[in-house]
């Protein structure tokens, strides 16, 4: 299994359960729609779906919020595109990325944020703090299945 992880040559060919590799590509489409909302629209991506309050103040603390929000989905649209590289040119290394994935999701189940659920903050908790434990224990299957050489 730890060959399947790091293998020695990183090529083209999933020796993983083939349906693994395309359960993961819906996913992968929507992490990347996902980081271009909180890239490209960070305004109506903070507040119409994270749920997070206008805060006010002098100077306005809000540009450089927004700011903050943008570069975070351009970080996250980084990281797919490393996925997608992945899953188009280098398909023997989808085991590792599944793994940076399940990473990133159980890190939110495991630390959930009190500042941005804090109801001071926030109107409701972030869609990706309600599914964050479902998409923790699809992405841990998915990371199993995909470790699991196909006859």
């Amino acid at each position: 299994m730890f060959s399947m992880l790091f293998p020695k040559s990183a090529d083209n060919n999933f020796l993983g359960f083939k349906l693994v590799f395309y359960i993961f590509i819906p996913f992968l489409l929507l992490m990347t729609w996902r980081s271009i909302i909180h890239m490209s629209f960070e305004e109506f991506g903070l507040h119409g779906i994270a749920n997070v309050k206008v805060l006010t103040g002098n100077p306005d603390p809000m540009p450089l919020i927004y700011a903050f929000f943008s570069v975070w989905g351009l970080i996250q649209l980084i990281f797919c595109a490393f996925a997608w590289v992945v899953i188009i040119r280098y398909r023997s290394l989808t085991p590792l990325i599944i793994l940076a994935f399940l990473i990133e999701w159980s890190v939110r189940v495991f630390t959930s944020s009190a500042v941005v659920n804090n109801p001071i903050y926030s109107d409701g908790i972030t869609p990706g703090m309600v599914y964050a434990p479902y998409i923790t224990l699809f992405l841990f299957l998915l990371f199993v299945f995909s470790l699991i050489k196909r006859n």
